[in-house]
């Protein structure tokens, strides 16, 4: 048999062929064993179906998978086509000349056996090769022995005549030849926009490639960049590493080295003292009461003086050395590095106080003072991190105490906050690591909260009350004929303005006290304060 066309499917020689809507052809075979979709198990003919091809859904037309369109031109190339051209189901295994059809050996029969046909000139289909490659004629699914002549335009498909006479009686048709063109142009017209879209298409995933291989190449570019970066990265933190270690070793040595010469110091010290003890207990032991006589003075000289020198019991090398990964240690190569070595101790004996709220405040008021941590060489610890701790205690009620407010701020200082309620001594601990910093502790004074002037601030209290022989100023100032408010310039006046209730001079200050005691100048300086 001649290769013709296959199914894209079973991959086999296509035998009757049809077109599903997404304009794939399948076998007759194949098209019967595509499911529908929905339920399984449904009794219905199936709607549409999956296109194996493309897996697309289509839709079937009511009659199922037989109403699909055939595929002519799959059955016209080739040159012979693999299926019967009548019953569409056999093998096509000759040509008849006449009607320039293909024929199973079915219908070859029923051919020769119609009186209609039976004159026919038909050939095996091999032989039908070389025969005219004119246009193949096409026969109606429904009137196999008619050719499809003419076009319905109500049902907008080809039919023969016999459709015509049957099912399409008051249906305007013509001749195919007389539409073609119209239909044909139409077609064009379609085929000329999808290809303006396929262009647009294809122009955007031209765009979609470049704008792919852009980002590849930014990628690319980035992840260099990157690479760049880190392997500088790695480079800085390298050479800082070494640094560290470089200077974790030259602590080390000179660590040892004062190790080494307070050893050699006190085995030095110790050896002398060996040397004296041992001469003195043999010279106590051995020696005459007249030796012991003449040399007591040489050994009580030296015993006395070994005696004397003055150690520390305590190595003076500290082992408190620490890494802190977020201590911040400058750049290289232009990267901020971290990690430094602390090798400072702080001293509690080397910290100091200062501040405006170290010894006097007033009741209800806010304020601290600072304290400053140092190390045992008395340089500033220049880090946080140290276990500070304040107490603020009333020396004279047991029960009242001030809870303080540690800020650390990160550079060797520490701001200590406090707002007292009571008035009155207290006293202040600061300690660091358990001690007592140098000053503490020490004494606060918490005075009475502030005092505002009840008075009037004036040049006299004789102005200031209109004339009143009655009013009195504060100053003790009195007007010339016994008045007892005070006047410009007279005995007991200040000389300038002040206040009617204290006789302070100066506008912004505390009031020092209350106006005086008797009644009748209570009134007179109320009147004084009212104008």
């Amino acid at each position: 048999m001649s290769s013709g066309p296959r199914c894209p499917v079973c991959a086999q020689p296509c035998l009757s062929p049809r077109l599903l809507p997404c304009l794939h052809s399948l076998c007759g075979r194949c098209l019967r064993r595509l499911g529908p979709l929905g339920e399984p198990g449904r009794a219905a003919a199936p709607r549409s179906v999956l296109c194996p091809v493309c897996d697309a859904e289509v839709a079937l037309p009511p009659g199922g998978v037989g109403q699909l369109t055939p595929d002519y031109l799959a059955l016209s190339r080739g040159g012979a086509a693999a299926g019967c051209d009548l019953c569409a189901d056999g093998a096509a295994v000759r040509r008849c000349l006449t009607c320039e059809a293909d024929l199973c050996l079915f219908c070859c029969q029923a051919h020769r056996r119609q009186k209609k046909t039976a004159s026919h000139a038909v050939t095996e289909l091999e032989n039908a090769k070389d025969c005219s490659q004119a246009e193949k004629p096409c026969f109606c699914p429904s009137h196999p022995a008619e050719r499809l002549r003419l076009f319905c335009e109500q049902c907008d498909r080809p039919v023969c005549r016999d459709c015509v006479v049957d099912g399409h009686r008051q249906h305007p048709y013509d001749f195919i030849g007389n539409v073609i063109h119209r239909h044909g142009d139409a077609l064009r017209e379609l085929l000329k926009s999808t290809q303006q879209r396929m262009g647009t298409l294809e122009g955007v995933l031209n765009q979609i490639d470049d704008v792919g291989s852009a980002v590849r190449g930014r990628m690319e570019a980035v992840a260099a960049e990157i690479c760049l970066f880190a392997s500088g990265y790695v480079k800085a933190i390298e050479e800082h590493r070494d640094r560290l270690l470089k200077q974790l070793e030259d602590l080390k040595v000179q660590k040892e080295n004062l190790l080494h010469l307070r050893k050699a110091q006190l085995q030095q010290l110790l050896l002398d003292m060996r040397t004296g003890v041992d001469f003195t207990e043999r010279l106590l032991t051995s020696g005459s009461d007249l030796e012991i006589l003449i040399t007591k003075g040489v050994v009580a000289s030296r015993l006395a003086k070994l005696s004397s020198v003055a150690y520390n019991t305590h190595p003076s090398v500290e082992d408190t050395i620490q890494f802190s990964p977020q201590e911040r240690a400058g750049q290289c190569r232009g990267y901020e590095l971290f990690g430094a070595i602390l090798n400072k101790v702080v001293d509690p004996a080397r910290c100091t106080l200062l501040g405006e709220g170290l010894h006097s405040t007033r009741q209800n008021q806010l304020t601290g003072f600072t304290l400053l941590c140092s190390d045992t060489t008395g340089e500033r610890m220049g880090r946080g991190g140290e276990a500070v701790q304040v107490t603020i205690t009333h020396k004279d009620k047991r029960d009242c105490a001030v809870k303080p407010t540690v800020c650390d701020n990160g550079d060797g200082t520490y701001h200590i906050s406090y707002s007292p309620e009571e008035p009155g001594l207290y006293a202040v601990c600061v300690y660091v690591k358990g001690q007592h910093v140098k000053g503490s502790p020490f004494t606060l004074m918490v005075k009475n909260k502030f005092r505002e002037h009840q008075g009037v601030f004036h040049c006299c209290t004789f102005c200031s009350s209109g004339g009143q022989k009655a009013a009195r100023c504060a100053c003790g100032g009195t007007m010339p004929g016994g008045y007892q408010g005070c006047g410009h310039g007279h005995k007991g006046h200040p000389g300038c303005p002040h206040w009617s209730c204290c006789g302070q001079v100066k506008e912004s200050s505390e009031c020092l006290g209350g106006p005086p005691s008797d009644t009748t100048s209570q009134r007179s300086l109320l009147r004084t304060v009212a104008l």
